[in-house]
């Protein structure tokens, strides 16, 4: 069976958590999450969501799993997982998370891989790994420190406390929170959005963040310069400042473009 799968619509990638009601992160998941995200890196997508089937986006950890393993093996399924979050990070398109129900461990942790959290008013997020007397493995900890600080990173962390949709919204973890009826829709339009804008933009602003996410603003200033050069020749670049002209001409705000991704 198939937990992870790999489905387009156009310009549109999806990854869909397909073992409701719980997808939980096991072995299996981590296999089929792997190849699910070498197909959309190899497609052309233009923005990849990532969503589940079911109540909930995905209760983490099989932990069931995990008693009695030799250090080894745990040791590679998580670095399994790390490898295939990572490179959700890595796509030169941008990524959404729409999560409904409970995002827990590994779970909350694939949402934070994501450029945009699309969430549910209601939705939970759970660092529950401490629980077990462990830390989050596939990087939620300092992805929380990123986007809420440091004193709310610890708190998570080390109380695991539960963190409302809306919570996360007041925190910066979430991008947009909205009521449970109006996910998809919300989500919907956001992914159509980001389908048709300037992906090598989109693309660009992720490496700038990448950057400074590692090093800082000096770090992001170093590469600020090479980074926008690369976008000036492009068509979309070109159209977009031809199209402003026109329009500072005519003292009226520039209209929108639906742009091609090049």
């Amino acid at each position: 069976m198939t937990t992870v799968r790999f489905k387009r619509d156009g310009a549109i990638g999806n990854i869909v958590l397909a073992d409701p009601p719980f997808n939980r992160v096991d072995l299996h998941f981590a296999e089929t999450l792997r190849t699910a995200v070498h197909e959309a890196s190899v497609s052309d997508i233009r923005v990849l969501v990532v969503r589940a089937e079911g109540p909930h986006f995905s209760f983490g950890g099989e932990v069931r799993e995990w008693p009695g393993k030799d250090i080894n093996w745990f040791r590679t399924f998580v670095a399994d997982v790390n490898v295939s979050y990572r490179a959700i990070e890595a796509l030169k398109v941008p990524t959404v998370a729409v999560v409904q129900g409970i995002a827990f461990g590994g779970g909350f942790e694939l949402a934070l891989a994501c450029d945009f959290l699309v969430a549910a008013e209601n939705a939970t997020f759970r660092c529950v790994e401490v629980t077990t007397a462990m830390l989050p493995i596939a990087g939620a900890l300092q992805r929380i420190a990123e986007r809420a600080g440091r004193a709310h990173a610890s708190r998570f962390a080390m109380l695991g406390e539960p963190i409302s949709g809306r919570e996360a919204g007041v925190l910066g973890i979430a991008t947009h929170v909205v009521p449970e009826n109006e996910l998809s829709t919300t989500a919907v339009a956001l992914v159509r959005q980001l389908a048709t804008g300037p992906t090598r933009s989109y693309a660009a602003t992720r490496t700038l963040l990448k950057a400074w996410s590692s090093g800082g603003v000096a770090a992001a200033d170093l590469v600020m310069l090479d980074v926008a050069m690369e976008l000036y020749d492009g068509p979309d670049a070109q159209r977009g400042f031809a199209n402003t002209a026109k329009a500072f001409d005519k003292d009226i705000e520039p209209p929108p473009l639906v742009f091609e991704g090049k």
